[in-house]
């Protein structure tokens, strides 16, 4: 089963929300959109589930085109960041409510329910309503109807931005197993770029409409082909600033300079963007490719085991991501350590060159 867009476009009186997309996604993995709020996300997934009309292009499921049949016609399954249950039907009838639409025999219906409550440890609520569950369970209840429903696609949009931090992690592991092996295409909408990584398969990052690159999630990761995507997936931001290459060495406007090393070092001379993800500024040294920075610290976080810190150094404002606690004093100026050995390179129009 894939999912294929081709030149699909959204406009919604006279604004466009999605600008033209050409996409193939694929069963046996999950296919995440990952943006900011706003990006495009859920405009795309709409787009897909028939939600939402098409202004150009088209949409095929298995070489089949669908951009003019109905959501039920599709045969899809979405799952919202809001617990989207019946609230005068139990759990069983939540979960089988798409099955008795589709005319199913009971006895298949039963059958499927009581697998996919098995499956999401909702076996002993089956009787209950979703006023009489936890915020979890009620978004368990909705990924079991998707799971019992059998669909060719399974449309998932942030379903566990409304969970507690626990319930997330918890749910997180649990959805490549829950999907594994039941033949639909998966697409999962988030704006967190730890949660793509953990879920691994492939990646499309969103922006402004756009999808701007496309591919397995890890080598996006390591090689984002835009500054822009670098942006989209790093949490906190990433650091950039401006610096001139000259010779075999990288010039910061703060007087700070590396060694380049690799491709950096046979680009042309000449102004580029060098970005480098916060946890790979530190205040401790701890690489031999370290360069020290400074910069006057304007706000710091404790976060678990993981200390950072904002800070700004000449124009350009930067943030830390440490392990452990580090003693870091607002509105003084601190060290830090730049691993230049992780450093990206980008060209003026923001293309990766090294």
């Amino acid at each position: 089963m894939t999912i294929e867009l081709k030149s699909a476009s959204k406009v919604v009186r006279g604004i466009t929300h999605i600008k033209p997309t050409s996409l193939v996604m694929k069963t046996g993995h999950f296919n995440v959109l990952l943006g900011q709020t706003g990006s495009g996300k859920t405009s795309l997934i709409k787009l897909m589930a028939g939600l939402d009309p098409i202004a150009e292009g088209q949409i095929f499921f298995d070489g089949e085109d669908v951009t003019k049949l109905t959501t039920q016609r599709r045969n899809i399954s979405l799952v919202h960041q809001f617990f989207v249950n019946y609230p005068h039907m139990t759990v069983f009838e939540n979960i089988a409510s798409p099955l008795r639409v589709a005319g199913m025999a009971k006895s298949e219906i039963e059958g499927r329910v009581q697998e996919a409550a098995d499956i999401l440890q909702l076996g002993p609520m089956l009787n209950r309503r979703p006023q009489e569950l936890s915020g979890g369970q009620q978004q368990r209840c909705a990924l079991a109807r998707a799971i019992a429903k059998e669909s060719r696609a399974v449309f998932l949009d942030e379903p566990l931005a409304n969970l507690d931090y626990k319930l997330r992690e918890e749910l997180r592991e649990q959805l490549p197993e829950l999907f594994a092996g039941r033949g639909a295409v998966v697409v999962y909408a988030t704006s967190e770029p730890e949660e793509a990584l953990l879920l691994g398969g492939e990646t499309a990052l969103m922006d402004d409409g756009v999808v701007t690159q496309f591919g397995p999630t890890a080598e996006i990761y390591r090689n984002p082909a835009t500054l822009t995507a670098a942006r989209v997936f790093s949490d906190p931001p990433i650091n950039s600033a401006s610096i001139i290459k000259a010779g075999g060495e990288a010039r910061l406007g703060t007087g700070v300079s590396w060694r380049l090393e690799g491709q950096a070092a046979d680009l042309p001379d000449g102004e580029y963007t060098v970005a480098i993800r916060p946890h790979h500024v530190t205040p401790v040294e701890a690489s031999s490719s370290d360069v020290a920075i400074e910069g006057k610290v304007l706000v710091t976080e404790l976060s678990g085991s993981e200390s950072s810190a904002h800070f700004q150094m000449g124009d350009h404002g930067w943030v830390s991501l440490a392990h452990g606690v580090h003693p870091y004093q607002i509105g003084e100026k601190h060290r830090f350590f730049l691993n230049a050995s992780q450093a990206l390179y980008f060209a003026p129009d923001g293309r990766l060159v090294a």
